[in-house]
């Protein structure tokens, strides 16, 4: 059984979905550094005792919980079918904000919707409907994304400027 600060981070990570700031994740955990240490290696643990299809990586500064290399054929297979599946009302909310005020960060997504966007941002990258344009002169370099020719096309637009007003 994992101890509350392994179950903790194993959440934020599979939350977040991307590689965390080991800073942030032990300021988050209210962990020292060897107590950070413990936790992590006490959830890699874990996840290769039970079997579980997950482990942590180490990026750096960065820890990122991730799929283990055996399972990747399924998870492309079920990327392949997820692409030709139609987008979600979530989605298509997204990439409306996107698509009315780009370029637009992330953050700014998740403030005009009040929900995390990870998951959703990721799938429409995955599709080619946003694609990064660049990163922002701010402090942690935040990417902005904007909308992709394969957006025009897949909703039959040949400019942004054929969008349909709103009040």
């Amino acid at each position: 059984m994992l101890s509350e600060k392994a179950a903790a981070l194993s959440a934020i990570l599979f939350l977040s979905g991307e590689p965390m700031e080991v800073n942030q994740l032990k300021e988050v955990l209210e962990l020292t550094d060897i107590e950070f240490d413990i936790t992590a290696r006490e959830l890699a643990q874990s996840f290769e005792e039970n079997g579980e299809p997950y482990e942590l990586i180490r990026l750096d500064t960065r820890l990122q919980m991730a799929v283990k290399e055996e399972f990747m054929p399924y998870v492309h297979k079920f990327s392949k079918d997820k692409k030709s599946q139609p987008l979600s009302s979530a989605a298509l909310e997204v990439l409306a904000v996107i698509a009315y005020n780009q370029p637009v960060t992330k953050s700014f997504v998740e403030q005009v919707r009040g929900v995390n966007s990870n998951n959703v941002v990721n799938t429409l990258l995955e599709r080619g409907l946003i694609e990064e344009a660049g990163r922002l002169e701010l402090p942690g370099r935040p990417v902005i994304y904007k909308t992709t020719d394969s957006f025009l096309r897949g909703f039959g637009l040949e400019s942004l400027g054929e969008l349909p007003k709103i009040s």
